[in-house]
């Protein structure tokens, strides 16, 4: 079989952009921000790059970035977790992820996800019948959702190219009050050419739906009409596609010294954003990432993403951007990843410190 070239992959993006926008015009109507904490990404490496991760990646985070990566994975059984905080410690962020080759040609994984905000005050009951306020009746719940992820990595005949899946569930939750069960797919491609990788990866292909359903007790109901609160009710809640081109580069530099460059371009089709390219509907968020490495052993990384125009108080635009900073370590079968990350650059937000670790398992030889 012929090996595909660069006109043949130019021809599966507009393709891939074809099949996106008309899937997702007729929905225009749908929210644009849905499963949302899924859109925040994991693993240190990748967020020190600026997000600019999808044709980069080749571990265990794959499951998150492109699943057609994770044919990168090396070892029986590879490992990866991540923690950060958000909003000075109130928001909490974990990733737990599993990837294992099953042959030659492919490989499978699964994904963890959690965003959520515990020991939230659950002041409803704050007064007591008689009218007088006690502080012991005040109670605490939490607000998380989660992510349930599955995924699958196959080459194909053609030398080079590779495709992914994912198959993920989820499900949010507030306290006592609501919850939400959802399912959706994403579909990716990889295709290598010596140093050159690109990739484009459907996220929510068939969109993600989102089944919300509500317990408020006649307490909360009313204490809801009293504040003047809007009362939720059953809904569903859909997560349109959205479409992520990447290209990455490896560079070596004599024997000790690589770089790699990487670029993403998040294609939305709901309607103009607040994005560097923008059109109604298509919108381009572009991501530009880098990394340095000595010896396979230490890395330093830098990125920029979330390009925005905004309206200063003496009402000028100005152009703002996330910039991100990290550095790795590597040692044997172990990694060792940090990123400091802006998560918006025009909010209140302080900078964000992510860690992650990631390790191979391999099976001891027999005897």
């Amino acid at each position: 079989m012929k090996k595909l070239g660069m006109k043949g992959m130019r021809s599966l993006w507009a393709g891939a952009m074809m099949v996106l926008c008309a899937t997702a015009m007729p929905q225009t109507d749908a929210p644009k921000y849905s499963n949302e904490f899924l859109a925040i990404g994991v693993g240190a490496r990748a967020l020190g790059m600026g997000s600019a991760f999808t044709a980069a990646v080749s571990d265990v985070t794959s499951g998150y970035w492109n699943p057609a990566g994770l044919l990168g994975v090396r070892g029986d059984l590879q490992v990866g977790v991540m923690h950060s905080e958000y909003f000075a410690g109130i928001a909490k962020y974990d990733y737990v992820g599993l990837a294992k080759p099953i042959d030659s040609a492919s490989t499978i994984g699964f994904s963890f996800i959690r965003f959520g905000i515990d020991n939230i005050p659950n002041t409803i009951d704050l007064i007591d019948p008689s009218g007088n306020i006690d502080y012991d009746r005040i109670t605490t719940f939490s607000s998380a959702d989660h992510a349930f992820i599955i995924s699958y990595a196959r080459k194909l005949r053609v030398p080079g190219l590779s495709v992914g899946g994912n198959a993920k569930v989820i499900y949010r939750r507030v306290g006592e009050f609501g919850k939400a069960w959802g399912f959706g797919l994403d579909a990716a491609a990889r295709y290598d050419m010596d140093r050159l990788r690109l990739s484009a990866v459907v996220r929510d292909v068939t969109g993600t739906f989102n089944a919300w359903s509500y317990t408020l007790d006649e307490r909360t109901i009313d204490v809801f009409t009293q504040t003047g609160n809007e009362i939720p009710v059953n809904s569903v809640e859909v997560t349109l596609p959205r479409l992520m081109l990447g290209v990455a580069r490896q560079f070596n530099f004599g024997s000790k010294f690589g770089l790699v460059t990487a670029l993403d371009l998040e294609n939305t089709f709901d309607g103009k954003r607040n994005t560097l390219l923008k059109s109604d509907p298509v919108s381009v968020d572009p991501r530009l990432g880098l990394e340095v490495g000595y010896a396979g052993i230490v890395f330093v990384r830098a990125g920029v993403s979330n390009f925005q125009r905004v309206t200063d108080l003496a009402d000028k635009q100005q152009l703002t951007v996330q910039p991100n900073i990290g550095v790795g370590l590597k040692i044997k079968s172990l990694a060792l990843d940090y990123a400091l990350t802006d998560i918006g650059d025009n909010s209140v937000a302080l900078y964000s410190n992510v860690f992650s670790l990631r390790f191979d398992l391999f099976k001891r030889p027999s005897s």
